[in-house]
């Protein structure tokens, strides 16, 4: 693989095995609400990002919560998964070692909000690895935009060119390319739908981040 100065990870999906945790909140919000979850209410979150998840759920079902209220109903749901039992993917202790090893700076570039990344980086056992933690909202801009990974490039001081992008989502691979960085597509269940799609779009597919330890 081509050489970079610094290493920036998405991490649902990319660094950690968590999209099966938003599946089970669907499910028990709502049926804890009396309410039969639905393969149509859950492919058209999926794609969504979390407020608009939330405002898309209270006009479905009429709900009288604010979004912030949902949202952080959500997040309380999730905290104990995150925190307790969810795991890294495949590879990734011995991929972000093999990186440290070689003195490449990381960092990571995500949706999430520190409730859920702190403690999940502290169960796994990789916040040590991780320099700088950027999230979109520090920029105010979804991963549709190239900005949270050029603030994870100036964080590190490292050209967005002589960096590498690892994600699992296409939206997150054509931004990281148009701020001129590698990537790596990243292999997940959650969006095996899209498997071809990344494929065409990133410099690399893995399926496994041993695959990139030599």
């Amino acid at each position: 693989m081509e050489s970079f100065k610094a290493a920036i990870f998405d991490l649902d999906g990319t660094l950690i095995d968590s999209m099966y945790v938003w599946e089970k909140v669907d499910n028990d919000f709502l049926t804890a609400r009396g309410i039969p979850p639905t393969s149509d209410y859950s492919e058209a979150i999926k794609a969504m990002y979390f407020r608009a998840a939330a405002e898309y759920t209270i006009d479905r079902y009429d709900f009288s919560e604010t979004p912030e209220q949902i949202m952080q109903i959500w997040l309380d749901m999730a905290y104990e998964e995150y925190s307790r039992r969810v795991q890294p993917k495949d590879g990734v202790l011995t991929y972000l070692e093999y990186l440290r090893q070689r003195n490449i700076p990381m960092a990571i570039a995500t949706s999430s909000c520190d409730t859920l990344t702190l403690p999940v980086l502290k169960h796994c056992n990789i916040s040590s690895y991780f320099s700088s933690i950027c999230y979109t909202h520090d920029v105010g801009r979804t991963k549709d935009f190239p900005d949270v990974y050029l603030l994870a490039a100036e964080r590190l001081g490292v050209s967005p060119s002589d960096c590498m992008v690892f994600e699992d989502i296409p939206q997150g691979i054509k931004s990281a390319k148009y701020a001129g960085m590698k990537t790596v597509a990243v292999y997940d269940k959650h969006s095996e739908a899209d498997q071809e799609l990344l494929k065409s779009l990133a410099d690399r597919y893995i399926y496994s981040f041993c695959e990139l330890v030599r």
